[in-house]
């Protein structure tokens, strides 16, 4: 109830204030997202709107509201898709919910390694999967690289899948995601990404998985002490335009905020190589054992997955066309 009060004080906050905007010579962008100040991420989302200000000669501005001001991934796409909102950047695991299409990016191991996973992002694939979710009043705009998901858990280490089996692992709600950690053994348990901390803590659920960055930003390595690199999946950040504002701008507004979305995307990947390094630094100095399995190992088990995906001819298509991407 508390967070439903909240959404929709904001709701009629940006109503006002999208009234009182009209009357403005400049556009203003208002963008939200679940993730720290420090994350690479909002650091693109910043520079991105220096850029658009730049580059609109301050015609245009971005607003950010970080941190889950205004709620989880899912509550700010729904937002966005009845226009109380204009931009988000959800992980493309939560994105299958509202275009189908784009759960391939969910499959494990389906990329080869980062360079495989940038051709097929910035390939036809990756441009045609951005306009999946238009039906649904959602437009893509760009990736963000999130690195690859590994597994972290509190009290027992994960060298292999036997040690997932019977283990309560968080995942986003993605029925990929599900599909996957079922296939490895464990049992997969959907919370949204706020209330995990305490999740952990009071042993609702084993462990998670995420990328590094996220792990250490979120402090969930003072909970979970393992983690276990075995980058299942490769799963992009995407960051969506809702419809009524990509409509309501001219071809003009529009290539200057594609401009800077890109440009941020440029920027954002460069930072999170590193990211990722201090991340991991970070966590270990912090008493987290860091283990490094054999990856064929995880990777056998998940032949169930492609076996039932596989039935359907679009998606078989779509993985046929990533894994035949050079």
């Amino acid at each position: 109830m508390k967070r439903l009060f909240t959404v929709l004080t904001y709701v009629m906050v940006f109503a006002l204030y999208s009234s009182c905007n009209t009357i403005s010579d400049t556009r203003t962008i208002k963008l939200a997202h679940s993730l720290d100040v420090n994350h690479s991420v909002h650091k693109a989302m910043v520079k991105m709107g220096e850029d658009l200000a730049k580059i609109s000669d301050g015609k245009m501005q971005l607003e950010i509201y970080p941190s889950q001001q205004l709620g989880t991934e899912r509550e700010c796409i729904e937002l966005l898709q009845i226009g109380s909102l204009d931009m988000t950047k959800v992980s493309v695991g939560v994105m299958e919910n509202f275009a189908p299409r784009t759960k391939v990016f969910g499959l494990p191991f389906l990329f080869r390694d980062k360079q495989h996973l940038f051709n097929v992002l910035d390939g036809p694939v990756g441009k045609e999967l951005l306009d999946e979710g238009t039906k649904y009043w959602i437009k893509g705009m760009g990736y963000y690289d999130a690195g690859s998901r590994s597994f972290y858990t509190k009290d027992k280490p994960v060298n292999s899948p036997e040690d997932l089996k019977g283990l309560k692992i968080r995942v986003m709600e993605s029925v990929t995601a599900m599909d996957m950690v079922k296939s490895l053994g464990g049992s997969a348990t959907p919370i949204s990404w706020g209330e995990l901390y305490t999740s952990l803590q009071q042993g609702v659920v084993d462990g998670a998985e995420n990328n590094p960055p996220s792990f250490y930003l979120s402090r969930h390595y003072e909970v979970c002490k393992y983690y276990s690199l075995d980058e299942h999946t490769s799963l992009p950040d995407v960051l969506i335009i809702g419809t009524h504002i990509w409509n309501d701008l001219s071809e003009q507004e529009r290539t200057w905020l594609q401009e800077a979305v890109d440009k941020s995307v440029t920027y954002q990947r460069t930072l999170w190589a590193d990211a990722e390094k201090e991340a991991l630094d970070a966590v270990e100095a912090a008493g987290v054992t860091v283990i490094r399995p054999d990856k064929t190992l995880f990777s056998k088990e998940v032949e169930e997955v492609y076996e039932h995906y596989g039935q359907d001819a679009d998606m078989k298509s779509l993985i046929d066309r990533i894994k035949n991407t050079q």
